[in-house]
């Protein structure tokens, strides 16, 4: 899968489909194998589910003890299943026609994709008695035996999936897979706290281990993976993976399968918009994994191996087996697989040196760039929060000036007009006081010339 030349991880297409040559996507978990093909080799031989794919052997049946017990037990375990689901050994006949059972088809028919609630609303209605009554018995049944081991109550719930299925068996195959994704989400969101890491495996101690596992592989840097990361010249004002990581992280919180199927997609999208932000070429397989390799690494999801095994156990098979969701979580199933057996040859390391990281004694020179990075920016940050401050403290000061001129500008205003009014009252004085004057002058003036002509008649007396 790797080579100490050709670094990161290298899976083909043909890879990744089933080892049973079915041509549906296989699995690490289950040995390569599609979740049908490991189901049918994995179960004992006397509760195997017959198979509805056609077989190309053409072997006749035996009619042995041996074969007589085995097809007595599988008899008894599907009538178990269909009395759980049907209330009798044998699914509901076709001659069903009745008015209100058309009704009810005909409102399945004319679901939404993607309408839950729709779903709920048929499924709540009268037409609808029966089945919502066939659910919550299998429901209720399945709460009551919650000790069974994990395993066969995967069964009973695939078993529930495929005898439900056969209600809608004159629909099309697409309207069918859409009202079982319905199902899907009906039953185990309300299983989900009796069957999610049953005390029956050991799915908590293998999330520890896988949690550890990745924690103690903190140190590899996306060059070690070859994954498609921008250059160090390139201004990044953050990881472009950052979107992949909260999506992944964001599993653990669902409670469908579905659901917890839908962040593996979300996160693989966001994974391929970085792949194509940072890389001139269009993404290819091997960076998306690699890439997908680099996220797991960071996020380090919580209880992922539990996470993992739940959808394989009681999700639908054909989300896991085909289509984009089932090639986004054969891909997940590769990279945890990868990082369970990562070693110093996949990252081109020696063994010492991958040791040496291992035990904390060396440390990349590009984590050492992103550390001193990180400091960087802290001080920038520290930097541009006193220059916010200082530029806080300027504003204050320009406000506190502002009011200063506006205070002297009314006390220059006030003592003008004091001034003009004073100068005013001044110059009134000196010209009533210039009118006395001339009056007085006027007066001295007339009074000598009247005097004059006295001191002459006098003058001529003498």
């Amino acid at each position: 899968m790797w080579t100490d030349k050709q670094r990161g991880l290298r899976v083909s297409q043909k890879e990744l489909l089933c080892k049973n040559a079915c041509g549906y996507y296989g699995n690490p978990a289950w040995k390569g194998f599609c979740s049908k093909c490991w189901r049918e080799r994995s179960r004992p031989p006397g509760s195997q589910r017959q198979d509805t794919r056609p077989s190309s052997d053409g072997a006749p049946p035996t009619f042995s003890k041996f074969e007589e017990k085995k097809n007595i037990e599988k008899g008894r375990r599907i009538s178990t299943v269909r009395r759980l689901f049907w209330g009798s050994s044998s699914p509901p006949k076709p001659q069903e026609t009745s008015e209100s059972h058309t009704k009810m088809l005909k409102a399945y028919e004319s679901l939404e994709p993607g309408d839950f609630t729709g779903f709920l609303k048929i499924l709540r209605s009268p037409s609808s008695q029966r089945l919502q009554s066939r659910c919550t018995a299998f429901l209720n049944t399945m709460e009551a035996y919650h000790n069974l081991q994990i395993q066969k109550q995967s069964d009973l719930v695939q078993d529930f999936y495929q005898s439900f299925a056969e209600y809608f068996r004159s629909f099309p195959e697409t309207q069918v897979t859409q009202i079982m994704e319905h199902v899907e989400k009906l039953v185990m969101t309300r299983l989900h706290k009796w069957v999610f890491c049953h005390d029956s495996c050991d799915d908590e101690q293998k999330d520890l281990a896988l949690q550890r596992r990745i924690r103690s592989l903190n140190w590899v840097t996306p060059q070690m993976l070859s994954v498609p990361f921008p250059d160090e010249d390139t201004p990044v004002t953050g990881d472009p993976f950052l979107p992949a990581i909260t999506a992944i992280i964001e599993m653990d919180a669902k409670r469908a399968p579905q659901d917890k199927l839908a962040c593996v997609s979300k996160c693989s999208q966001h994974i391929f918009e970085a792949l194509s932000t940072s890389n001139n070429e269009p993404a290819n397989a091997d960076d998306f994994l690699t890439s997908l390799v680099y996220v797991v690494l960071k996020a380090n999801p919580p209880r992922l191996h539990s996470n993992m095994q739940y959808m394989i156990r009681f999700g639908l098979p054909h989300s896991l087996m085909a289509g984009e969701s089932g090639y986004y979580f054969t891909n997940l199933s590769c990279a945890v697989a990868f990082i369970e057996k990562l070693d110093g040859p996949a990252l081109s390391l020696s063994p010492e040196q991958f040791d040496g990281y291992m035990r904390g004694q060396r440390t990349p020179a590009a984590l050492k760039r992103q550390q001193k990075a990180n400091s960087t920016q802290k001080l920038m940050e520290e930097l541009q929060g006193r220059q916010e401050k200082l530029h806080q403290g300027v504003d204050a000061l320009n406000m506190q000036l502002q009011k200063w001129v506006q205070v002297v500008n009314s006390q220059l205003d006030e003592a003008t007009s004091q001034f003009d009014k004073v100068q005013k009252e001044i110059t009134a004085q000196m010209e009533a006081s210039e009118v006395v004057t001339s009056s007085a002058e006027d007066g001295s003036q007339q009074k000598e010339e009247e005097q004059q002509p006295e001191c002459e008649a006098l003058k001529e007396t003498v």
